[in-house]
C-alpha cells in the first residue's frame, strides 16, 4: 500500500518537472538558453545538440549570444537555428553567432498564455490516469474495504495537492507572459 502511495507521488513529482521543461520552452520575450533546448546541429555527419559545441550566454536581456568551440562549425549552427523553426535569425559574425528576441506583441502574448494553460491541461490530464493507475492498483490488493478506501483517499489528497501546484506553476507563467 505505502509502495503504491510512494510511486503515485514519484509520478507526479515527475509529471511536474515535465511541465517546468513545458514552461521554459514558452519564451516571456526574455533571453533564455533554454529556447535553444531542442536546437540540433548536423556537425561531422551527426545531429549534435548546440550545447554540446558552443557556450550560450545573456550579453542583454533580449539577446543570447552562442560562441562555438570550433569556428568552423558556425555556418552548421547557424542552420540548426533555422531548421528547428524557433522563430529567431541568427546573426553571425563570422566568430560569435547573436540572436535577438523580438519584444513580444499582445498577440503573441495572448498565443503563449494559450500554449502554457493547454500545457497544464496536459499535465493534470497526466496526474488524473496517473490516480486512476493508483486506484486501479490499489483494488488489485486483498486488504480490508476500510484500507482501500483510506488509500484512495490519500491518493485523492496527492491528486489535489498537485493540481494545485499545476495551478500555480500556471499563473505565474501567465504573469510572467503577461507582464510588459
Amino acid at each position: 500500500m505505502d509502495d503504491i502511495l510512494l510511486e503515485t507521488e514519484s509520478r507526479m513529482e515527475s509529471a511536474i518537472e515535465s511541465l517546468d521543461k513545458k514552461f521554459t520552452n514558452i519564451r516571456a520575450g526574455r533571453a533564455n538558453p533554454s529556447i535553444l533546448d531542442g536546437v540540433l546541429v548536423n556537425y561531422y555527419g551527426a545531429s549534435t545538440p548546440l550545447k554540446q559545441l558552443a557556450n550560450i550566454s545573456i550579453p542583454e536581456a533580449r539577446q543570447l549570444c552562442i560562441k562555438p568551440f570550433d569556428k568552423s562549425a558556425l555556418g552548421a549552427i547557424e542552420k540548426g537555428i533555422y531548421e528547428a523553426n524557433i522563430g529567431l535569425t541568427p546573426n553571425n559574425n563570422g566568430e560569435i553567432i547573436i540572436l535577438n528576441i523580438p519584444a513580444l506583441t499582445e498577440d503573441t502574448r495572448k498565443e503563449y498564455v494559450k500554449q502554457a494553460k493547454q500545457a497544464a491541461e496536459e499535465i493534470k490530464i497526466a496526474l488524473r490516469n496517473i490516480r486512476q493507475d493508483a486506484n486501479n492498483d490499489i483494488k488489485k490488493l486483498e486488504i480490508p474495504e476500510d484500507d482501500i478506501k483510506y488509500c484512495m483517499d490519500e491518493i485523492q489528497e496527492l491528486i489535489n495537492k498537485y493540481n494545485k501546484i499545476v495551478d500555480e506553476k500556471l499563473e505565474v507563467k501567465e504573469k510572467d507572459l503577461l507582464s510588459v
